[in-house]
């Protein structure tokens, strides 16, 4: 009987992983590419990308949530069902997606020189960017939906082909159009946009393939808002703590700025692959709550917790290992190397704790407990990070501050995760599917 879950785990993570996975490489080679342009393009690339990347993150409940919701219905044998929840997701996707190619064609020149710090360079490099990447939006989120309920019914291997065809584009796009065909850093834009385009379109095409009605139906979209608005509110706080982090180092000096980049695009990277036992948890979980097995959804607890914690000590190890050598890959400028080498050891500390802390965020979200996700990751953001955040550039603390406010961060959410599993109250706190 305990073999079971340990295979539904890793057969579900495995494929997560990889799809997970394939952005942040992408953005690991954009930044590397980019880097070598100077230390100004990576940066507006850190400016445009952080901004764009806030957007994705904080709609990033049209996959947690389709999934939880698609999840609940397959469990309890409605796939029909599940499939319509990926429905009103694309329709509540392109909605949402159109809103954020406005807003930032609207206010892509305010929105980076208030990252930046001052109208320079980098701000004005930051704008090109975005400007430009900025019209994948409609494309990222109907792919995020895409992912949701492809997960809420346990095809992953789908995600897998859609993600790294579109991926493939970017990576083969990305270092001829910034360097031989000369765009610079528009060329990494390009190539982000491109490679979403691939993506979007085969995600649209699962769907149709269901046969399932494709009309809008408000009350379901109205119903996934519901949701979706913890989801919301606790990826808005996650994102503006990460927006202040970035202004406050920016304001520490170019070279500060492009290590945070660095170190930032390995912590997210990092994230999302231990966030493939998340997306497992999430997927397991629903389907045996749905199933009404309780029992069943605590032994996917535990098995995640240990596969996360045992992936995160593995990282913070290879982290240590790879310290001399990761960082010049992304540049060979020695001011930005010697800031990275001060944030690597933080980077790697928080590896373990992050495995068990991301392993559980998907526990609750497949239980529906998106209320208590919520208020715990605001709390840990506005008693950890945000305020060590702000006093590091007062204080003289530079990096070494910000990211102990992130490691802080992770280590509140962990005791808070931690506690909540250990009872019952999220085995009934439903998600109303």
């Amino acid at each position: 009987m305990t073999s079971t879950p340990q295979r539904g785990v890793l057969a579900l993570a495995v494929p997560a992983l990889v799809v997970l996975a394939a952005e942040p490489l992408y953005l690991l080679v954009d930044t590397a590419v980019v880097g070598h342009l100077g230390t100004v393009a990576l940066g507006g690339l850190a400016v445009g990308g952080g901004l764009l990347a806030w957007a994705a993150a904080l709609l990033n409940f049209l996959a947690y949530g389709t999934t939880a919701r698609a999840a609940r219905r397959a469990g309890a044998g409605d796939r029909a069902g599940a499939v319509a929840e990926g429905v009103q997701a694309s329709w509540l996707a392109l909605a949402l997606g159109v809103a954020v190619v406005l807003l930032f064609q609207l206010l892509a020149g305010p929105l980076t020189r208030l990252l930046a710090g001052s109208d320079g360079p980098v701000a004005e490099a930051g704008e090109t960017w975005l400007r430009i990447a900025s019209f994948g939006a409609p494309l990222l989120l109907l792919s995020l939906a895409g992912n949701g309920w492809l997960r809420g019914v346990q095809e992953l291997h789908k995600p897998v082909r859609y993600v790294l065809a579109g991926s493939l584009v970017s990576l083969v796009l990305c270092p001829l159009l910034v360097h031989p065909v000369g765009l610079g850093l528009p060329g990494s834009a390009v190539a982000n946009l491109s490679g979403q385009t691939v993506s979007a379109v085969l995600f649209v095409r699962a769907l149709r393939r269901e046969e399932a009605p494709l009309q809008p139906r408000p009350a379901a979209i109205r119903a996934q808002l519901g949701i979706g608005r913890d989801l919301l509110l606790r990826a808005a706080v996650l994102q503006v703590s990460f927006l202040v982090a970035a202004g406050v180092v920016a304001r520490e000096g170019a070279a500060q700025l492009a290590a945070h980049q660095i170190a930032l695009q390995l912590f997210f990277f990092l994230a999302l692959v231990l966030d493939a036992y998340a997306i497992a948890a999430q997927t397991l979980v629903g389907h045996a709550l749905g199933a009404a097995q309780p029992d069943e959804a605590r032994a996917t607890a535990r098995r995640v917790t240990l596969w996360g914690l045992a992936t995160g000590v593995v990282v913070a190890l290879a982290l240590v290992v790879l310290r001399d050598v990761l960082p010049p890959l992304f540049t060979g400028d020695p001011a930005v190397l010697e800031q990275a080498a001060l944030v690597w050891w933080f980077l790697a500390l928080m590896q373990p704790l992050a495995g068990v802390v991301f392993a559980l965020d998907g526990v609750l979200m497949g239980a529906g407990d998106v209320g208590y996700l919520r208020t715990l990751t605001i709390g840990s953001a506005l008693v950890g990070f945000v305020p060590l955040s702000l006093l590091s550039h007062p204080m003289g603390w530079g990096l070494a501050g910000v990211w102990t406010g992130l490691d802080l961060f992770i280590g509140l959410r962990l005791a808070g995760v931690l506690a909540r599993v250990a009872g019952r109250r999220w085995l009934s706190a439903g998600v109303g599917a």
